[in-house]
């Protein structure tokens, strides 16, 4: 399996180069496929991809680490003006060693699109619904910073993608853009305290059909301000009935139910950029969770962001076709991953946690990033109950630690 992935790579770059001198400046394949201006000899057939790799210093451990971090491969084709094909195929951590952590090959994105008409299209497939800022824009050349941020991590989780349908529209008289999308739910048996709901996502491997969910999204758009509210709702336990309720969870479509909630606001003036950022995680079962699973999970979660930026070399490149920036930039993020518990959990406010990241990011060419930041992590208190068995090597719990971030990151 491997072994075709890189022959895939290897023969993807040997064409890219000509592919690529058929796209329009300042813009990726999947651009040229969305917008219906990729036009090649390979039969309407377009590839282009993504990466990033950046070095990483841990103050506290006093270590540090190198790691290139994605390697995405894209491919689209046009079998017809109404129908397309698009695809991502990602490899983290540059190495897949079987049975050893790190590493993993996975479809970001298999879909089908079928446009209506120039204002609605549907998709079917594994694909990502739109609900906050980075799950469909999450290209490294289009966020501030090495990592991204963690509001949309761990609350909202990263490229979170499910099998389903989406629907796609716009307002013919007014700049207002919709979604609804139906997809397959969660599963409550993968959650892991700490990391919310991102491990129980089925991410197109053996989903669940018996529980659903559903998600909406509306953005108003003008000029270059961009606001959203979005939200999901979905069962997560798609197990038969009576293992169902042997365990106390309640099955069918939304049983046992998650519920997020999000609004954002994006704008851009003058050299300027700011973005901001809030969600709300509700699990009302975490009790009945708890008790099938022993996995601490909690009744809410939340986050927010607020980012600010500014480019200096805006005054240089006005007017230009695709003009160099170098954007100076602070963020500010909370989240709290244990905001509310249910009685049989246990309080652990290390995941109570306010980050602020500063830097710059540096694009000789839109598609090309250099970047450099400092994130500034504050913790809560560490809860004695919660450690358990501890290595006797394990550095002292400490409430405050610095990352310091150089790396880069392309598209095209």
């Amino acid at each position: 399996m491997h072994g075709k992935f890189f022959t895939l790579v290897i023969s993807s770059l040997f064409i890219s180069g000509t592919l690529l001198a058929q796209q329009p400046n300042n813009s990726t394949a999947e651009d040229s496929l969305n917008n219906n201006s990729a036009k090649n000899f390979l039969s309407n057939t377009t590839i282009g991809g993504y990466g990033n790799a950046f070095y990483q210093y841990n103050k506290n451990q006093k270590t540090a680490k190198v790691d290139l971090e994605r390697f995405v491969l894209f491919i689209g084709h046009k079998f017809s003006d109404k129908i397309s094909f698009f695809s991502e195929m990602e490899l983290e951590d540059a190495k897949v060693n079987g049975g050893q952590p790190g590493g993993e090959i996975t479809i970001e994105q298999a879909y089908l699109k079928f446009s209506l008409n120039p204002n609605h299209y549907i998709v079917a497939g594994l694909f990502l619904p739109r609900i906050g800022i980075l799950n469909e824009n999450h290209l490294p050349t289009t966020f501030n910073g090495n990592e991204r941020n963690y509001v949309e991590t761990l609350i909202i989780p990263a490229t979170w993608r499910e099998l389903g349908v989406g629907f796609y529209g716009r307002l013919n008289n007014l700049p207002v853009n919709y979604s609804l999308g139906l997809m397959n739910g969660l599963s409550a048996g993968g959650f892991t305290h700490g990391t919310g709901i991102v491990d129980g996502r089925f991410e197109g491997r053996n989903a669940t059909g018996t529980n659903l969910a559903i998600t909406g999204a509306v953005q108003y758009y003008q000029s270059g301000f961009k606001a959203q509210v979005s939200g999901y709702y979905g069962g997560t336990v798609g197990i038969r009935k009576t293992e169902a309720d042997s365990l106390g969870l309640n099955s069918g479509v939304f049983g046992t139910p998650v519920a997020m909630g999000e609004g954002d606001i994006q704008y851009s003036n003058q050299g300027f950029q700011v973005k901001i950022l809030g969600t709300i995680l509700s699990i009302p079962d975490a009790d009945k969770i708890n008790k099938a699973y022993a996995s601490n999970t909690p009744k809410t979660a939340y986050g927010a962001y607020a980012e600010i930026g500014y480019d200096l070399l805006y005054r240089q490149g006005y007017g230009k076709a695709n003009p160099a920036q170098l954007i100076l930039f602070v963020r500010d993020e909370k989240f709290n991953l244990n905001s509310s518990i249910p009685s049989n959990g246990i309080t652990d406010q290390t995941l109570n946690q306010n980050h602020v990241v500063a830097g710059f990011t540096y694009l000789p060419l839109r598609n090309v990033a250099v970047k450099a930041d400092v994130r500034l992590i504050h913790g809560g208190a560490q809860n004695p109950a919660l450690v358990i068995n501890p290595s006797p090597v394990a550095l002292p719990y400490q409430n405050n630690n610095a990352l310091i971030n150089l790396g880069i990151g392309y598209s095209f």
